[in-house]
């Protein structure tokens, strides 16, 4: 097979700079939670919350999130930590990689709790605003799994497999040198995901979580399929790999959140502040107003084509 068949793999994913070695799993995740932070800051302006809050509620979400991922991921591999040949001591090192991204959200989901109580803010709001960001950060972060040759697919022939070296491919599959990239998969799977949403908030005006758990959904439902692929070790219960099982439970709670969320509060949230207030901080005014012109077009269109949901919906910012 041609080189220009494959995907290759880097050569290395760390560089020493001085005595600090420079990881690339860890420059994927940190420029993710770049991205996430930005775009969120933006939505949730538009939302009527402050300029800078996100990163405010970052400083609790980002490092909840990191501890509840590597905890996550500990506990599901087990083997490596605490098996005959594993060694305690390598779950402190976070460096090497193993996140676990259901961990993380709990308990970055946590932290946030924590960060918008402090600020005051709705967090139904705030998930909903930083949602299609987290999408992007993850789909960056999967970046640095390349970088590492790691958690990747069975073998395959197809024309976009990744190219694996001999020291990276698990054992029985030696005698194979392209695999799934199952990073690229992921990867394509939750920019688009991020861009539905966007695409379906604008359309929809979706609020009190419904964003959000829209997330979970669609991340999850890609999750299934890309699990499926992989030939990593994992713990297995009843023959299929606990994130797949994972994967279902939380889709099935995604769904009847987002449902219980569209019964019990159809529209939007007035504003997002806990206290009902509409002030915002300085610097979102420009956002805000764009919001205020989309929703009095709304209004217009409404009495121009009859009841909600005959009409078509203005977009506001995402």
């Amino acid at each position: 097979m041609s080189v220009l068949q494959v995907i290759p793999s880097p050569s290395q994913g760390v560089w020493q700079l001085g005595p600090f070695p420079v990881r690339a799993y860890a420059l994927c995740i940190l420029a993710g939670i770049v991205l996430a932070i930005w775009l969120g800051n933006r939505r949730l302006i538009a939302r009527g919350g402050p300029a800078g809050a996100v990163a405010d509620v970052a400083v609790w979400a980002v490092p909840f999130g990191i501890v509840g991922a590597r905890l996550y991921h500990v506990v599901s591999s087990p083997d490596a930590y605490f098996g005959p040949d594993g060694d305690p001591m390598k779950a402190f090192r976070i460096w090497e990689g193993g996140l676990g991204i259901w961990g993380g959200i709990a308990l970055g989901a946590v932290g946030a709790i924590i960060g918008c109580r402090r600020l005051g803010l709705r967090t139904s709001t705030f998930a909903d605003a930083v949602a299609p960001g987290v999408l992007l950060a993850q789909a960056v972060g999967r970046l640095g799994n390349w970088f590492n040759q790691e958690l990747f697919g069975g073998p395959t022939d197809l024309p976009w497999a990744l190219a694996i070296d001999p020291p990276f491919r698990p054992q029985g599959y030696q005698e194979f040198s392209t695999f799934h990239p199952t990073f690229l998969y992921e990867l394509v799977w939750n920019v688009a995901a991020a861009g539905l949403l966007i695409y379906l908030d604008r359309r929809y005006r979706m609020g009190h979580g419904r964003v959000f758990w829209a997330y979970v959904a669609l991340y999850t439902i890609g999750r299934l399929w890309i699990e499926a692929l992989r030939i990593d070790d994992a713990e297995r219960v009843l023959g299929l790999r606990l994130n797949i099982w994972t994967s279902i439970a939380v889709f099935a709670l995604a769904v009847a959140f987002f449902a219980l969320s569209a019964r019990r509060h159809p529209g939007r949230e007035s504003s997002a502040w806990r206290d009902g207030r509409t002030g915002t901080a300085p610097g979102s005014d420009r956002l805000v107003a764009e919001e205020a012109g989309n929703l009095q077009d709304d209004q217009e269109a409404q009495e121009a084509t009859g009841p909600r949901g005959q009409g078509e919906h203005p977009p506001t910012h995402p």
